[in-house]
């Protein structure tokens, strides 16, 4: 197994910029679409656990469309061969009680259909004391 095909983690970043647009943007058909149309499609997020397209659909659809805007410290991408990858980054987001840093993974596969979120998770890190 080829991990780190360029040819593949080449795909990945190019397609990883479309989903951040469409998160900050709360394009919620955009970030609906790039998910696995699946009851076993998982996103583990800041304050919920969502199984499945209808319940991360549910989510998105009412989430408060605010402060959504961030910004990438660091991403990082991994693949096995030439279906399966990972994307991992480090954010930052602007809040009124200052910097909020977090992380997210999502595991990625190639489907009939073309590349898809199969897990996801979003966490953010505790804020410094003052």
């Amino acid at each position: 197994m080829t991990i780190n095909d360029p040819a593949t983690v080449a795909e990945l970043r190019e397609l990883y910029p479309r989903y951040e647009t469409a998160l900050v943007n709360n394009d919620v058909d955009t970030l609906t679409a790039m998910f696995w149309h699946s009851p076993y499609a998982i996103r583990l997020g800041a304050a919920e656990n969502l199984y499945g397209t209808d319940e991360i659909e549910a989510f998105r659809k009412s989430r408060p469309a605010v402060n959504l805007a961030r910004r990438t410290i660091r991403l990082e991408i991994v693949t096995f061969g030439t279906d399966f990858g990972s994307v991992t980054l480090e954010f930052e987001r602007d809040s009124p009680n200052g910097i909020v840093r977090g992380r997210q993974s999502q595991v990625w596969v190639r489907m009939a259909e073309g590349w898809r979120i199969v897990s996801a998770h979003v966490s953010t890190l505790p804020q410094p004391k003052p």
